[in-house]
């Protein structure tokens, strides 16, 4: 397999990169000045595709790669990936599911008490020098907290156990009603926002999903409320949710993603009621190491002929 091109989008992590050198001709092609003319004179040799949820395989790269035959994500989101473009092409699609869910609930967990018990907060109080001169302040329970979890799939389902290990209370909203799900269930986002204390970003991004989290929402959830986002950053009306904290029409939030990453929106940075991650939601050396070893079992069965072990298209 070593005369197969596969074309790496963007940097993801240094075992998936040695692995894939070791197997395949690989193109690194952020080391590329001018990719218009890579393109056109690799064209022949390029049969695969890895991305993530930086940078995928859109339909202007998939008209570029005439024999383009597989698209492997190395995420379990996919909307980096044009998938009609795919479908259409008949180019197969793999993701990594299952492997990184746990610690992307671990992490959604994490969020909720960092925001709640202000762990960062109180780091800084400690190292700053502050606590001689007195007490921190108190903070909020976690123990029982109404959770709300927007899209009920497998992360969605493993925060849920977790939270309930918290005896918190779980509603979710999602595309239909779940009949085999003892959960609470909303038919709106609003209607669940209203209805809980933590509210958890955990579905899809598509264009239905995209600004899920928008003013009404966020309005709904009230002072109170705290949002926590492990999902995609585009899910949340990022300049809404700006404005709510700063005017504490919001309680806290937890965010692991944003809508431009890396940047983000510098008025978060100065307060109290929101912590901020770089969406390392799998960002584990287990985890990490799983999800490039899947990428690469896909890569290897696709082009020996076997099937695919997480096939999406």
């Amino acid at each position: 397999m070593e005369s197969i091109g596969v074309l790496l989008a963007c940097p993801m992590n240094s075992y998936l990169e040695q692995q894939l050198d070791k197997r395949f001709k690989l193109y690194r092609f952020w080391t590329v000045p001018d990719k218009s003319s890579f393109l056109a004179s690799h064209k022949d040799s390029i049969q695969a595709v890895v991305g993530n949820a930086a940078a995928g395989a859109d339909a202007e790269l998939i008209e570029a790669l005439p024999k383009l035959e597989i698209v492997a994500s190395f995420s379990v989101g996919l909307d980096k990936i044009d998938l009609t473009k795919c479908k259409e092409k008949g180019i197969r699609v793999t993701n990594t599911p299952d492997v990184l869910t746990e610690d992307v609930a671990d992490l959604a967990i994490g969020l909720m008490l960092a925001v709640l018990r202000k762990l960062c907060e109180s780091d800084r109080y400690v190292r700053s020098g502050k606590w001689k001169r007195g007490d921190y302040v108190l903070t909020t329970k976690f123990t029982g907290k109404k959770v709300g979890i927007i899209g009920l799939g497998r992360i969605g389902m493993a925060i849920a156990k977790r939270a309930e290990a918290f005896s918190c209370p779980i509603s979710y909203y999602s595309r239909t009603e779940k009949p085999e799900i003892k959960y609470k269930y909303y038919p709106s986002v609003v209607e669940l926002a209203a209805h809980c204390d933590i509210l958890v970003v955990a579905c899809p991004l598509t264009k239905e999903t995209h600004h899920i989290i928008n003013r009404e929402v966020i309005n709904a959830m009230g002072p109170k409320g705290v949002l926590i986002n492990i999902g995609r950053g585009p899910h949340v009306d990022e300049p809404e949710l700006v404005s709510a904290l700063v005017e504490r029409r919001l309680g806290g939030a937890g965010l692991d993603v944003f809508e431009n990453e890396p940047y983000v929106p510098e008025e978060l940075f100065g307060l109290d009621n929101v912590v901020l991650l770089p969406h390392v939601g799998s960002g584990t050396v287990e985890t990490r190491q799983a999800m490039a070893d899947l990428v690469i079992g896909n890569l290897e069965a696709h082009f020996q002929k076997k099937p695919l072990l997480t096939p999406v298209v």
